[in-house]
This record gives structure tokens, sequence and C-alpha cells, in this order.
């Protein structure tokens, strides 16, 4: 089967419009300063939140 007629460019491109980049968001630590993701430990100090830190080694 073939279609009855051809998408044109605007419509293929508004198709394609989910796929773009993401834009990975950011906070900063209250603990250290430094960036880190939401909702995630800091990858320099190690806080989460009031009370609760994971112990970082250094791996060499």
């Amino acid at each position: 089967m073939v279609p009855v007629q051809r998408k044109t460019r605007s419509q293929s491109k508004m198709g394609r419009s989910h796929k773009n980049a993401k834009v990975t968001a950011s906070v900063r630590c209250p603990n250290c300063g430094s960036a880190k993701l939401p909702h995630s430990a800091c990858a320099e100090c190690g806080y989460v939140r009031p009370g609760l830190r994971l112990n970082l080694t250094k791996e060499d």
C-alpha cells in the first residue's frame, strides 16, 4: 500500500518534534555549593538531605 499524499516538510518536522534533546536540570548543593542533579546525592560531599550523608570513597 502507498500513501495517498506525501507529508509536507513541516508535517514531517512536526512529527519529529518530540525527539529533541532535553535540558538536564541541576541545582546547587546546600552543603558544599557544587552543582548536582535534583533528588540525588552530591558527588563531591555525599549530601542527600539533613541527617543523611553518603560515605564516598575515592577509587584509585
